[in-house]
């Protein structure tokens, strides 16, 4: 009894969240999902390329209590459904938004799919007009610079710091994890450069210079493909584009 009455005092303390259930995750042949922190994930989905292949692509989900937000759609309508599947149905979450950080269809390919079901999606006003433009799914509520978004008790960023993989790239910040979804803005380790069809690689270092130091503790870094790291992550990419 004692030890009940313990657990149940513990789990009302600020600063607990750590004792909520933290499921592994979910796969299958058109998603993964892979926890990386405390209401973390990262969501991970394919695309067919005729210059890479098949390509997966990464996007990134937090929660905080009963709300979640998700940064970037899967790549396509079927993934996007099992995400939001999972996240409403299998960990009870409502999913407040979806922040899209580029134009490109790794980052908004499932965005009907969130349309569909209700759930507000938010871009900077540069990706709106390039989405339309590129005759995509287009994000129903623009911005300029910055965006902030509750999320239960915490608050989720999107940011524009300039030009790089696109000239309208954001990130995501959750200043609350000291988590950072660079999106392809950033390049995991040892990574090529990858799709330069959009890009400003002259800018691309400073950019990310930029970032880092807006966010000088961050300690969990998403890039747009391939593994997660820390800060390694932001220098590495400003490494391999600062000679242009």
């Amino acid at each position: 009894m004692k030890h009940a009455l313990y657990l149940f005092i513990v789990l009302l303390l600020p600063g607990c969240r750590a004792q909520e259930p933290q499921p592994d995750g979910y796969v299958s042949e058109s998603l993964q999902i892979e926890r990386i922190g405390v209401g973390i994930y990262k969501h991970i989905s394919y695309l067919e390329t005729e210059t890479y292949g098949k390509v997966p692509c990464n996007g990134m989900v937090y929660w905080n209590g009963d709300e979640s937000i998700v940064y970037d759609t899967p790549t396509n309508d079927q993934a996007a459904s099992e995400l939001i599947d999972w996240l409403q149905n299998t960990q009870n979450k409502q999913v407040n938004a979806v922040i899209v950080t580029h134009f490109h269809i790794d980052c908004l390919g499932g965005l009907k799919e969130f349309h569909k079901r209700g759930i507000a999606s938010y871009a900077s006003n540069s990706t709106i007009a390039l989405a339309r433009e590129q005759q995509q799914a287009v994000p129903e509520r623009g911005f300029d610079q910055q965006i902030e978004l509750k999320v239960g008790k915490a608050t989720a960023i999107g940011r524009f710091f300039g030009e790089g993989h696109t000239r309208d790239n954001i990130i995501g910040y959750l200043p609350g994890e000291a988590a950072l979804f660079g999106g392809c803005l950033v390049k995991e380790r040892n990574a090529g450069k990858g799709n330069l069809a959009d890009a400003n690689t002259a800018e691309w270092a400073s950019t990310v210079r930029q970032v880092k130091s807006a966010f000088p503790g961050v300690k969990t870094v998403v890039p747009g493909h391939g593994e997660h790291g820390g800060m390694e992550l932001l220098d590495y990419t400003i490494q391999l584009f600062e000679t242009e």
